[in-house]
């Protein structure tokens, strides 16, 4: 365990002059009503270090950022110090920009309304003091940030249109080129801080974010990465500091800590692993439903079975066409083509397909985009939960209240919601808590076939352990579930079967002992080379 005392009214020893912290906070705690959301956290970030800031959802992260971003004002008593300057609490909107502080928060912060452009040069064009903007200087300097970058995004593309990809490189260029601009302008080391910055970007995506955060790092400016992918911070990480239950939990020195100390730590008590299906010899399922001919978007026509009581993993590197296959199912996108046939005989013709028309069929749905699609951010997590079966709260007439709220407040302490408030609105929840509410609602409702997209995007460690003991308990109880996922590690510890897609086609099929982490990544890089070959043939449906 590292521990690195906080710069704050510390004396240096003579002779043994050391660089000041690029950041140093001290005794900062958050009370929200009666609930104490941080207590009395300190941590120090040394100048050229890439520094894990870790957690449970609920842990106090969210909150100590936005005390730093200057959206929050700590309680009395905390202190921060940047530089080796003091700074008075709370911080002013803004004030993060002149200390050399920037940020990438786990919603972006893009507007999506103005373009790249606008997104880009946005602080330099609300702080110009003359009133006059030269535009082909700035999209001259736009392309020259992206240009550092390698990308080659359109500046006079607006956000809305742009991939989820791109949009998170374009954040994380913003907050890079901040960054730049700032320490030029001050002399000083300056910090940027990326929360959860990779779940939509592919393998070779967070290897270029890796390049640039160790490009920053050489600098002598320091980097504060928050995750909940474990290897992601053991690769990219000097040190980690770990909050549970708004408190510190303590520090480590990433090349001396091991994956299993880290968890320890994040949840408090040691997690024994699920086993990974591809360890065992893959067992048929027999099949429920048979999916034809289904097309859409970037999906070309594609043939597939999936069985009763079976995990179904899709995937492929971004843009391959997998990740369209749970909506044009659902029918939550147009589909051009294809059917639904089910072994009980009945047959669903996709074009007809609605979402009502799926409910009734006994489908589910949890897309990935959890603010836009999936939850009602204004509405309390009790509306969240039963949004599409609040009619079997209605008696007479009238709407049983009561009883929504104590069935809320049943699947929050299943699913460890935090704080587990029905009252609350769904968007005073940290990201993972709001997903934990998402994912009760579904498996509530019991479906035959739950349809998910990227199911534990920003969930922590110990949350994902439960929400696969509970999707492989629901499996073994006969629902079949099909899971459209980046990540390989989800996919072999949960899946009984993996599809590899490449240009809109299922490319190759993944089993057995095959069925693993590496297995499954190596099959995406591969899978332009397969293309060419013949797709597996789907398993006849049973009768």
């Amino acid at each position: 365990m590292s521990d690195v005392p906080s710069a704050i009214g510390r004396v240096a020893e003579p002779g043994a002059p050391r660089a000041l912290p690029v950041l140093d906070v001290a005794d900062i705690a958050k009370t929200f009503g009666g609930a104490k959301a941080l207590r009395g956290v300190s941590f120090s970030v040394a100048p050229g270090e890439v520094h894990g800031l870790l957690g449970k959802n609920g842990s106090g992260k969210s909150t100590l950022v936005k005390i730093l971003a200057g959206f929050h004002a700590p309680d009395h008593g905390g202190r921060l110090a940047f530089n080796g300057e003091m700074v008075d609490l709370p911080l002013k909107p803004g004030d993060f920009r002149r200390l050399g502080m920037s940020f990438v928060h786990q919603n972006l912060g893009l507007v999506p309304s103005l373009t790249v452009l606008e997104n880009l040069r946005f602080a330099h064009l609300t702080t110009a003091r003359s009133g006059y903007i030269d535009w082909r200087a700035e999209r001259a300097a736009a392309r020259e940030a992206l240009g550092r970058f390698g990308l080659s995004i359109d500046t006079a593309e607006r956000v809305d249109r742009l991939s989820p990809v791109e949009r998170a490189l374009l954040a994380i260029v913003r907050a890079f080129e901040e960054i730049r601009v700032a320490c030029a302008a001050t002399g000083k080391p300056g910090l940027v801080l990326l929360d959860e910055p990779t779940p939509f970007l592919p393998r070779e995506g967070v290897e270029k974010l890796f390049g640039l955060i160790r490009s920053i790092a050489a600098t002598g400016s320091s980097v504060i990465f928050i995750s909940h992918d474990i290897d992601e911070v053991m690769t990219i990480t000097d040190r980690i500091t770990v909050l549970r239950d708004g408190a510190l939990a303590g520090a480590l020195e990433t090349a001396k800590a091991t994956h299993e100390e880290v968890v320890e730590m994040i949840v408090g008590r040691r997690i024994a692993r699920l086993g990974t299906p591809g360890h065992q010899a893959a067992v048929a399922k027999p099949a429920f439903l048979r999916v034809s001919g289904v097309a859409g978007g970037a999906l070309a026509a594609t043939d597939l079975v999936v069985g009763k009581g079976e995990i179904l993993g899709v995937t492929g590197l971004i843009g391959s066409g997998y990740e369209e296959l749970p909506y044009l199912i659902f029918g939550a996108r147009p589909c051009r083509a294809g059917a639904l046939d089910f072994v009980d005989g009945a047959h669903v013709p996709l074009a007809a397909m609605s979402p009502k028309r799926a409910l009734d069929l006994g489908l589910a749905l949890l897309p990935g985009d959890r603010q836009g699609a999936s939850g009602v951010d204004s509405l309390p997590i009790v509306d969240n939960m039963f949004l599409p079966d609040v009619d079997r709260f209605f008696r007479f007439g009238l709407l049983n209240r009561r009883a929504m709220v104590r069935e809320a407040f049943a699947l929050g302490t299943r699913y460890e919601v935090r704080p587990n408030d029905p009252a609350m609105k769904l968007s005073a929840l940290s990201g993972g808590n709001a997903q934990k509410v998402l994912i009760a609602r579904w498996m509530n409702r019991n479906p035959r076939l739950l349809l998910l997209d990227e199911p534990t995007q920003g969930v922590d460690v110990g949350t994902r352990v439960q929400i696969f003991a509970a999707l492989r308990a629901a499996a073994a109880a006969g629902m079949s579930v099909l899971c459209a996922s980046s990540d390989a590690e989800q996919l072999a510890e949960i899946c009984d079967r993996v599809l590899i897609f490449a240009r809109g086609r299922v490319c190759a099929e993944i089993t057995g002992p095959d069925l693993t982490k590496d297995g499954i990544a190596e099959a995406c890089y591969a899978s332009i080379d397969l293309t060419g070959r013949t797709a597996p043939a789907a398993p006849a449906l049973a009768s």
